[in-house]
């Protein structure tokens, strides 16, 4: 080969690299960040997809990057965390998956203002060791430290704090990414008409890259526990627990075992108690009796005999749990492993219903009267307090509220899920008749008409989304469901 067809020969192998390289920048591909077209499901697995590809981003240029191949292949985006959505909230079909749990650096805590700046896939637990130095607490979170930030703004979590409601409440600022790649700071006086849609948006508006939350003192409850009657619960409720400020924070069960189905109940407070001896409760635990708790909630699941006997070993549990103290982060580091549960058959998933304190106990007595004759395997009721917020658009609590989460067993096959959907849709229509609400994070069971009249502003809430994303880049399959 002579020297003039060598260079031609150069300069269009230089050319093709340069070509591949451009590529492979532009789709910024690299091994451990892409895994390509598979079938994806959250932790329900009742509505498995196959998607184009997840991508797990650690740097915000991955984001950029992933909405440009997202536009030029006109593919949606979704955004994932631990994927404990149960309705299809974290993925499209064929679109791209932003899996956010490896961006998770917490970037600044300020001890004297307490406030923490943490990275959206951050989980609770990771700002709980961050803080806890600094005799620093969350003030609101759900019941188990598992999820992470971005998630928890999606879905406008709440949890055991009867002092503060929403999240929404703690949220000071966050950065959002929106479809073109612009980075945009979202507070309550900077770019504002943001901040409702995002916080409670289930990833329908951007890409919620760095959170500023508010942080409260890490303090010492003492654990009280009461049993009780249902008809009692409301009452006690205003008197004994939210008239004493020394009450922070409450949780209670309903009883779904045969012997006393929605009669008896339980409540557990945790009530301010002496500081002295903070300094030896302040590390934090971690979970215990996982295999026990495993082995009763499968007896639970499968026997009536074994409801009535978790029932009785729980409240006797906690009423051991009577007088002893634990920190406020403590508390908030509830045992989560033992609801880790996978079985090719069936699966366990959750409804949460809000109901006015006032209407309890008429609710509790038309939810027994119309599940007296299903067949629904509700294996657990925890409830909890949530005041009034409505600063979200998709808002759940238009009042002071209880807050009743159910777990379920149900089967995979279509007819199981068209059973359950029916007795669910019942449970709705009972919720929504005691000026009641339900919350949004999972399985598409309830109408479109169902969630309009929970939510009022739903249709405001879609229409803001195809103003403010009018190529629909971010879409979920809830989107897909009651937003198109």
């Amino acid at each position: 080969m002579n020297l003039e067809k060598k260079k031609v020969t150069r300069n269009k192998l230089l050319l093709l690299i340069c070509f591949v390289a451009s590529y492979l920048f532009l789709m910024n591909i690299s091994s451990n960040e892409r895994i390509p077209k598979k079938v994806i499901s959250d932790v329900g697995n009742l509505m498995p997809v196959k998607i184009k590809e997840v991508v797990a981003g650690k740097e915000v240029e991955t984001f950029e990057q992933t909405l440009k191949e997202a536009e030029w292949k006109k593919l949606a985006v979704s955004i994932a965390g631990k994927m404990h959505s149960q309705g299809g909230h974290t993925y499209y079909p064929n679109g791209i998956v932003l899996d956010m749990t490896s961006y998770n650096k917490i970037l600044q805590i300020d001890p004297e203002g307490k406030t923490i700046t943490v990275q959206s896939g951050a989980t609770w637990d990771d700002i709980q060791k961050a803080v806890n130095p600094y005799g620093l607490a969350v003030k609101v979170m759900q019941s188990q430290n598992i999820f992470t930030i971005g998630g928890s703004l999606s879905v406008n979590a709440h949890g055991r704090d009867i002092r503060h409601g929403s999240l929404i409440e703690t949220v000071n600022s966050f950065r959002l990414m929106m479809a073109d790649g612009e980075i945009i700071k979202v507070s309550r006086t900077e770019n504002s008409e943001y901040f409702p849609l995002v916080i409670g948006g289930y990833g329908l508006f951007g890409i919620i890259l760095d959170v500023e939350l508010k942080l409260t003192d890490d303090e010492l409850y003492k654990v009280r526990t009461t049993s009780l009657s249902y008809k009692d619960y409301s009452d006690f409720f205003k008197e004994k627990v939210m008239a004493d400020d020394k009450v922070k924070m409450h949780l209670a069960r309903i009883s779904t075992a045969p012997d006393s189905f929605l009669k008896d109940m339980y409540i557990t407070d945790w009530a301010i108690a002496s500081q002295e001896e903070y300094s030896t409760y302040n590390h934090l635990k971690e979970d215990k009796g996982t295999f026990l708790m495993k082995f009763l909630l499968g007896l639970s699941r499968n026997f009536g005999w074994g409801k009535n006997l978790f029932w009785d070993l729980q409240e006797g549990y906690f009423h051991r749990q009577d007088g002893e103290l634990m920190t406020r982060n403590n508390v908030m580091r509830s045992e989560s492993k033992f609801l880790e549960y996978e079985n090719k058959s069936d699966t366990d998933i959750l409804q949460e219903y809000f109901v006015p304190v006032d209407e309890f106990e008429s609710y509790i007595d038309d939810l027994r009267h119309a599940l007296q004759d299903e067949d629904l395997n509700l294996m657990n009721i925890t409830i909890r307090y949530v005041e009034e917020n409505q600063e979200a658009v998709l808002s759940y609590s238009k009042e002071d509220m209880f807050a009743l989460v159910l777990l379920i067993n149900q089967g995979l096959t279509e007819k199981d899920k068209e059973e359950t959907g029916k007795i669910i849709r019942e449970m709705i229509d009972v919720t929504i008749d005691h000026n009641g609400s339900y919350y949004l994070p999972y399985y598409s069971y309830p109408t479109d008409g169902q969630m309009r009249r929970a939510y009022p502003r739903t249709e405001e809430f879609f229409q803001k989304k195809r103003n403010l994303d009018p190529d629909k880049r971010f879409r979920n399959k809830f989107y897909e469901v009651y937003g198109e």
